[in-house]
């Protein structure tokens, strides 16, 4: 078993992001997991991300407040403990537009080539 407290969590910077802070729970390190890894995003009224894709999949679970997850111009609003899944390639934006902050668990494989 492999345990990471909350305190150590890192700080992260993700591309195309605005008002976010995320901070990697699991991966990237010596004993960690092997084929993912798991960030908290921190997001502020008025961020987000997007519009873009990533070629692989990911998992968005919101852990408080609520997430606008727009693909195709279809708007789907998630909130506490609600999820989604994000395909390869699935071009989308996110945006809190709520005036509470929003913790959203994000879930993504490994880039292709990277080793943790």
């Amino acid at each position: 078993m492999f345990v990471k407290r909350f305190e150590d969590a890192k700080p992260y910077e993700a591309p195309n992001h605005r008002g976010v802070v995320g901070l990697r729970l699991q991966g990237f390190e010596p004993g960690g997991p092997t084929n993912q890894w798991v960030g908290l995003s921190q997001v502020l009224p008025g961020g987000g991300a997007g519009p873009d894709s990533t070629p692989f999949e990911k998992v968005y679970v919101v852990v408080d407040g609520e997430m606008t997850v727009i693909i195709d111009g279809k708007e789907t609003v998630l909130r506490k403990y609600d999820s989604c899944t994000i395909a390869p390639n699935e071009v989308r934006m996110i945006e809190n537009r709520s005036n509470h902050n929003c913790t959203m668990m994000v879930v993504i494989p490994y880039p292709p080539g990277v080793k943790p």
